[in-house]
């Protein structure tokens, strides 16, 4: 249990000591600096601990936001500051300093808390200071200041606060105007049930993988349960990050559920809607493939833009500052946030064309519709990239590097290629280009062998050297790109029963591997270890093998091939990203909470 130490003299009728046991501390009293240090040292180290001044006025979520938010080693507000057990040496420290710079002297005149925070701030420790907005915080030094604070406490209404904060800031026009407004409420029903948002998070799979089922039923009945379940599977998504934001129950394996199973739940819709199809005599699986490799490919340009600018210097453009004037005409906002087809509005389009339509044409507006959207979004952060000048860091570099997966056969060639003019974008996209046409005009040949052999050649020179020219960032989604559409066509040329689901398969195994790299670098936990992506062969070792395999055996060996390599790479990926994020969660690395995509 956490424990908050009170310093100062009890003011009569406060309610901390109360506000303090709601939010699961134990409390503890001290008269002085000198006590105060007494009790933190007895306080166990693998605890939380914070230091409250007794004379605190404020709103209990001021009090939440500010001392139980687990993302922060330090955070405070005024009169109050806490430390994580990983920051207890730095809290100790400038306790020592306080008590000492005070003599022990009585703290009726001063806020402890307060002078705790400008010594770590002094030494340069970073605090986390949550944004409060019209929430009350405060430290009042005589009983006038103290009733204009209680008045101030009156005035707001701290429970609405709360279920505002709970929603996202940045959202899309769905689920701002759709879902949000009665969401937060189901968020604040889960959390005074005790629910945890990763029960809610498994709630919304759940639900979507009987979404799916439903689809693969062929039915109309099928398809319109399936429409209203995927909406349902959505609002409980929306749900889960809410309870998070709510409650303030961030976690690192939860942010990584949260990821993966929204992936995980779109993609197997797809599927459900080709086996749907099927039963209807209609073959969409080269439409479902196609709509998750160009998803994934959406993704990967979102996820390699942003870190190459993540730390950038000198990070403007003039299209950056037309977008920015933009943001100023409050329907250019929405019209923005809606063409790029975020996961509210492309979710509740399948669902409205499932229960309507066919899943051809579900499959077709989706891909002309994120085809659009991807064309918009890429365009855009091109002519930011080329139009600033901007320092790429080394970690930008190594983490565009990771992203590209490449494997040990590029990484032997790579040391050859280093010598000459280097243009890595252009590079990595004539290799995508000519492995795919490849496919595309020969099907299963030694062609493709070949093609897929200098596809090798020109990912070792992307890579060659580090990543860090003005579009660098295409790299990733270029391979990406180049691997899975290699797949697709050569699945698709074998013309056998089988063999686009096999692919689909593998595609999905592969891009869980790459969702997975980009979600532990996004934790500051760095890539996938060095012998899984050896083991995985590396994005350019799958597409030679994958090509060897098409030219030698029959369409129908071809087809078991690939089912094979989906499920041995699928275990593999599956088995070591399941046993990280549990060792990260039980270990307990710092907790993250990250946005994403516009939910």
């Amino acid at each position: 249990m956490p424990t908050a130490i009170l310093t100062g003299s009890p003011v009569p009728g406060s309610s901390i000591e109360g506000d303090l046991r709601s939010l699961g501390f134990d409390v503890r009293t001290a008269v002085d600096a000198a006590d105060t240090e007494a009790q933190l040292a007895a306080v166990p180290a693998d605890q939380r601990v914070a230091v409250v001044d007794a004379r605190f006025v404020g709103h209990p979520h001021a009090l939440r936001l500010g001392l139980t938010d687990p993302r922060f080693p330090l955070a405070a507000v005024p009169g109050a500051v806490t430390a994580q057990p990983a920051a207890r040496q730095a809290l100790t420290r400038a306790l020592a300093r306080e008590n000492t710079a005070a003599g022990g002297t009585s703290l009726a005149v001063d806020s402890l808390a307060d002078r705790v925070v400008a010594a770590l701030d002094a030494d340069g420790t970073p605090v986390q200071r949550p944004e409060l907005g019209s929430l009350v915080a405060a430290v009042p030094a005589d009983p006038q200041a103290r009733n204009e604070a209680r008045q101030a406490v009156s005035a707001v209404d701290d429970e609405a606060v709360r279920l505002k904060s709970a929603v996202k800031a940045r959202d899309g026009f769905f689920t701002t105007f759709f879902i949000s407004p009665y969401s937060r409420y189901l968020a604040r029903w889960c959390a005074r049930r005790g629910l945890t948002p990763n029960q809610v998070t498994t709630a919304s799979l759940l639900t979507a993988l009987i979404a799916a089922g439903c689809a693969a039923t062929g039915t109309r009945g099928g398809f319109v349960a399936a429409g209203l379940l995927l909406i349902l599977s959505f609002v409980l998504d929306c749900t889960d990050g809410q309870l998070a934001r709510y409650s303030l129950q961030y976690s690192t394996l939860g942010a990584w559920l949260d990821a993966t199973f929204d992936r995980a739940k779109e993609y197997a819709y797809y599927a459900g809607l080709a086996l749907g199809a099927a039963r209807g005599g209609d073959d969409v699986w080269a439409l479902a493939l196609g709509a998750m490799i160009l998803q994934t490919c959406r993704h990967v340009v979102d996820f390699s833009f942003n870190e190459a600018n993540h730390d950038a210097t000198a990070n403007t453009s003039p299209t950056a500052a037309l977008s920015g004037r933009l943001d100023g005409v409050g329907w250019t906002v929405w019209v923005r946030r809606m063409i790029v087809l975020p996961i509210g509005e492309r979710w509740a389009m399948i669902a409205v064309l499932t229960a309507v339509t066919t899943p051809r044409v579900t499959l077709t507006v989706l891909l002309i519709g994120c085809a659009f959207a991807a064309c918009y979004t890429t365009a855009g952060r091109v002519l930011r990239s080329l139009t600033r000048r901007a320092e790429r860091t080394d970690r930008a570099a190594r983490a565009l590097a990771d992203l590209a997966d490449n494997g040990p056969l590029a990484g032997a060639l790579a040391p050859l290629l280093r010598s000459g003019p280097h243009l890595a974008p252009l590079a990595a996209a004539l290799g995508a280009a000519l492995v795919v046409a490849s496919a595309w005009a020969w099907g299963p040949s030694w062609w493709v062998v070949l093609f897929a052999a200098l596809y090798a050649v020109l990912s070792a020179e992307a890579l060659s050297r580090p990543l860090k020219g003005a579009v660098d960032w295409l790299v990733p989604p270029f391979l990406r790109a180049g691997e899975y559409l290699t797949v697709l066509v050569l699945a698709a040329k074998a013309e056998v029963n089988g063999a686009l689901p096999a692919a689909f398969g593998l595609v999905a195994a592969v891009a869980y591997h790459h969702y997975d790299t980009v979600y532990r670098i996004r934790g500051d936990a760095g890539a996938p270890p060095a012998w899984l992506v050896r083991a995985a062969g590396g994005q350019e070792g799958r597409t030679l093998l994958v090509a060897v395999l098409a030219a030698l055996l029959t369409a129908g060996q071809f087809t078991v091939a690939l089912t094979v390599l989906a499920v041995a790479l699928a275990l593999l990926v599956l088995a070591e990203s399941v046993r990280f994020w549990v060792a990260a969660h039980q270990d307990g690395a710092p907790a993250v909470h990250d946005e994403g995509e516009p939910a």
